[in-house]
Order: structure tokens, then sequence, then C-alpha cells
């Protein structure tokens, strides 16, 4: 029964460090990546697809990306689906191929980045700490039933302190490296 309930905390737990490293992949830190057009969706027939399903995204050189459209009348729709999201990119058409250069991130953009990112990690840590009030919640319901006594659920708390504390170790983490990636230059 405590195990079940470690086991479903530890899980929830790790998914949330990997919702927070897919999120900060997201943000641009002036080097072309391909997740940072992850999230873009085209309209392929009328269906909202995701552009990795419509088109291959590959580096080109340090600060541009190039896409490769499987079907040559989708580039436009690309471009337009670059264009209107929020990422603040101006693609460039050549036939099939779309370059998408990547401006250089200036020194207040870096820092309003910097801030974005330390909001995405603090809500990650809140997502952490709320499994772990789910968890003791659980293991104080077991012991208002008497199905475990109070040295088990104690160890069972201590327990999931310490998931806690390593997996927001892992976010904090996370964090360092995205704010040296963010300000190096």
């Amino acid at each position: 029964m405590i195990n079940d309930i470690q086991k479903d905390a530890q899980e929830r737990m790790q998914k949330s460090v990997t919702a927070l490293g897919s999120q900060l992949s997201k943000i641009r830190t002036g080097r072309a990546h391909p997740a940072i057009l992850d999230g873009i969706m085209v309209s392929y027939y009328g269906a909202p697809t995701p552009l990795n399903q419509v088109a291959n995204v590959t580096i080109e050189d340090s600060r541009t990306l190039a896409i490769g459209v499987f079907d040559k009348s989708l580039a436009q729709a690309v471009e337009k689906a670059i264009m209107a999201s929020d990422l603040g990119l101006n693609p460039m058409s050549a036939g099939t191929v779309i370059r998408v250069p990547l401006p250089p991130l200036t020194e207040e953009r870096r820092k309003d980045l910097i801030k974005i990112v330390r909001a995405e990690v603090e809500g990650g840590r809140v997502a952490v700490r709320n499994i772990r009030r789910d968890a003791n919640g659980d293991f104080k319901a077991l012991l208002k039933d008497k199905e475990i006594s109070e040295d088990e659920a104690r160890q069972a708390e201590d327990a999931i302190q310490k998931l806690t504390d390593k997996f927001i170790k892992d976010m904090d983490t996370h964090l360092a490296a995205k704010e040296t990636e963010l300000m190096e230059i």
C-alpha cells in the first residue's frame, strides 16, 4: 500500500521534471534547435497538424533552421504558421526549403527569458510539492483507517520528502543550465 503510493508519487514527479525539460527546450536561446518549433501547428487540409508531422526540421548552422516540407503545397501554410507564432521568427522560403534565421538576443531579452525560465521552474516545483501533499494525504488517510501505524506513516512521509527534495534539485539543475545557456553570447 505504502509502496504503491510512493511509486505513484515518484512517477508523477518524474513526469513533472520531464514536462519542465520540454517547456524549457522551447525557450529560445539564440542557438538553432529544432525543439523551438515543436509547438507550431500547421493547417493541413483543414486540420491543425504539428509541424514535425508535415515537415523535416533540421539545423543548417548555429543560427539557422532549415525546414523541408513534405508536400510543396504546404510551404506557404508552414511559413504563415511560423510567423503567426509568438516566437518572433521570420521564415524565408526557397522552394520547398524554408530557412528560419534566429536573430541574436539582446541583453534585455535575455533577462526577460530568464524571468520566464524561473517562472516555469517555480511552476514545476509547485507541481512536485502538490504531489507530495497528495501522497502525504493518502498516508494520513491510511493512518486514520488504522491500515498503517504512526511509525510507518512517518517513515513514508520522510521518504516522500526525500523524493521531493531530489526532484526539486533536478529542476534547479535544469534552471542553472538554462540560465547559463541564455547568458552565453
